[in-house]
């Protein structure tokens, strides 16, 4: 059919796929699709823009979809790379490739020395020209303060809400998928009254034991007020935070959490009412104000600078690689390193 996607022919493959025949080939697949749950929705989400992507440019030159080719993986990246794409968009690109053919029974054509030749050179390529990994603008412990001052006991309800939301935004360091899936039943308290948050799983940590999250006095004081004044504290299967009506009164809602527009909204007007005047440095067109991103940013920066261990600040974030985490903080005390502590004392 006319737009069926063009599949390499599995009786005359080329030797880095695995023997297999279309219909193991179909069986595999949709063996994978139906398991789509073993991934987070984010994962599969961008598996499916990638795909498609992919798609549409097999179709523009004439190559055929699935399964790939060394050569046409290669010739897909650079392609990535020539359309203005960041290193680490190309690298994700080529890991989502590579997990299509492996869940399809197949060898990853990214195995082959032609495409890690490829990566590479990708790479060295933008290092060289100046590129750098992008950051969210940190949110930081001063800035919640600050904006403390401007919203507790607003009249407002709405921003009551935000201000609870950034005190757990900050005080956990979830993600603010993680902070949308939390009901008001996941909230147990110590004996001085602060709260602690049951997490049933976060995206790096999938286990029946969850994860368990103690807010600050202060935090827990915040939540507390916006339960109290929403009437959420009835509501024990409510999500924690839902949205504002205009009349200002709360739209409680168990069905749905807040979608991830309108949780990147709440950052956007801490910034419209807190944030400098002129917006922080243009990033291949993002981070130029606070995003969901900015108060993990922000956390992590904070703990560095108080002396606290990257274990320490990994636990808290719930970060498994220490590399994601030297990303946040790499301008955090560099001057502070220990070879120019090594020298300073050498000087004296």
């Amino acid at each position: 059919m006319k737009n069926q996607p063009k599949m390499t022919d599995i009786n005359h493959q080329a030797p880095f796929l695995l023997s297999v025949s279309a219909s193991e080939l179909r069986e595999k697949l949709e063996a994978f699709v139906a398991d789509k749950d073993a991934f987070s929705p984010n994962t599969w989400r961008q598996l499916l823009s990638v795909m498609r992507i992919c798609y549409r440019w097999t179709e523009e030159n004439d190559r055929p979809f699935f399964p790939m080719s060394p050569a046409d993986l290669r010739d897909y990246l650079l392609w990535l790379q020539a359309s203005g794409r960041a290193s680490s968009t190309v690298a994700s690109h080529a890991a989502l490739i590579a997990t299509l053919h492996r869940n399809a029974g197949l060898v990853s054509p990214g195995t082959s020395p032609l495409v890690f030749r490829t990566l590479k050179k990708i790479n060295r390529s933008a290092v060289v020209s100046g590129e750098r990994t992008g950051q969210a603008v940190p949110f930081r412990l001063s800035d919640l303060t600050r904006l403390d001052a401007c919203w507790a006991g607003s009249d407002r309800l709405q921003q009551r809400r935000n201000l609870a939301f950034l005190h757990l935004a900050y005080n956990t360091l979830l993600r603010v998928s993680e902070l949308a899936r939390l009901r008001v039943s996941d909230i147990s308290r110590t004996e001085d009254g602060r709260i602690i948050l049951d997490v049933a799983w976060t995206k790096t940590i999938v286990q029946t034991g969850g994860l368990i999250k103690a807010l600050s006095s202060h935090s827990s004081q915040r939540l507390t007020e916006w339960l109290n004044i929403s009437g959420l504290v009835a509501e024990p299967d409510a999500y924690l935070f839902c949205p504002v009506h205009r009349n200002n009164t709360a739209m409680i809602n168990s069905v749905r959490p807040l979608t991830l527009p309108a949780l990147e909204n709440i950052f956007l007007q801490a910034w419209r009412e807190i944030g400098p005047v002129v917006a922080a440095k243009h990033n291949k067109g993002r981070y130029q104000g606070w995003s969901g991103h900015s108060a993990r940013v922000g956390a992590a920066q904070d703990m560095a600078r108080q002396g606290y261990s990257v274990p320490q600040i990994m636990q808290e974030g719930t970060w498994k690689k220490p590399e994601t985490l030297m990303r946040y903080i790499r301008n955090v005390d560099a001057h502070q390193g220990a070879m120019v502590n090594f020298m300073e004392k050498g000087f004296h």
